[in-house]
């Protein structure tokens, strides 16, 4: 595929990190190649410009900036000036995306080991001065409180913050959804409360990212597809099924083919066909 070269060529020449995934819209060929053919213009006329975004992952979105994953967003709707002027930030970016990861340090050890993390798919994208400063809030929240965790009683678990949910709750994919404006002691009760099923949970989706993995490769080889990817909305049970009744039906007019497993149906332009998970014969 023409986009896969030139990903390739690009990465290699210019030690960036462009994966597969780096889209934030399911665009087709020809609008990737034209975004990568543009970044690639930019780093021969003006090489200088780039030499802050070796070793980042770059993800092309609908604006600039780095996300709360660290990865840097080109807005694909900017133009070089301003992609040039983002590489420029960069430093002051990473310096935040470092004072993030301490903070997510610090709020982990304060409640009992627990990890805070950030999901593009249970919310937008979030920049990252957004989320440092929801990561700062509540962490100066916690240290005006006193909670009585265990050091490593909820180690291994998972949290997402939001700032406008009003009262925590439990993830069916194990991940505690808590409020920055929580009431600590509230927050403490529901933790320990909820700890046990949260290992539950987390263990079940560890299991079935393990089988989706499994029947995504068995379905590739099967029905001799060419790909097999899925929108981030897709949860791994909904993938699953989808293979099994994939596999189930083994049409031979889906061979060579690129699936993306979505909620609707779809051809891209570059032939990439979209189903959704819970297609209908």
């Amino acid at each position: 595929m023409l986009y896969g070269h030139f990903t390739l060529l690009f990465i290699q020449t210019s030690l960036v990190n462009i994966p597969e995934n780096g889209w934030q819209r399911s665009w087709g060929v020809a609008h990737k190649c034209s975004q990568l053919q543009s970044l690639s213009r930019l780093s021969h006329q003006n090489p200088e410009a780039l030499i802050n975004l070796q070793g980042h992952t770059v993800v092309f979105a609908d604006h600039s900036g780095m996300n709360a994953s660290g990865d840097v967003m080109l807005g694909t709707m900017d133009v070089h000036h301003q992609w040039t002027k983002l590489f420029q930030q960069l430093p002051s970016y990473q310096s935040l995306w470092q004072q993030t990861g301490w903070l997510r340090e610090r709020i982990s050890d304060l409640l009992g080991g627990s990890q805070v993390i950030h999901l593009e798919k249970l919310g937008p994208i979030q920049p990252i001065a957004e989320h440092y400063s929801t990561l700062s809030t509540f962490h100066k929240s916690l240290m005006s409180q006193h909670l009585r965790l265990h050091p490593r009683s909820l180690h291994g678990l998972t949290m997402v913050l939001e700032n406008d949910r009003s009262t925590p709750s439990l993830h069916e994919m194990g991940h505690f959804i808590i409020p920055t404006s929580c009431d600590h002691l509230k927050l403490q009760i529901f933790l320990q409360k909820h700890a046990f099923e949260a290992r539950k949970r987390t263990l079940h989706r560890n299991q079935l990212q393990v089988e989706e993995e499994a029947v995504v490769k068995l379905c590739l080889q099967r029905l001799s597809l060419m790909g097999l990817s899925k929108e981030p909305g897709v949860n791994s049970s909904q993938m699953i099924l989808c293979c099994k009744r994939l596999m189930e039906e083994h049409s031979p007019l889906m061979q060579g083919l690129h699936v993306c497993v979505s909620h609707f149906y779809s051809v891209m332009q570059d032939g990439d066909l979209c189903v959704p998970w819970d297609w209908k014969n």
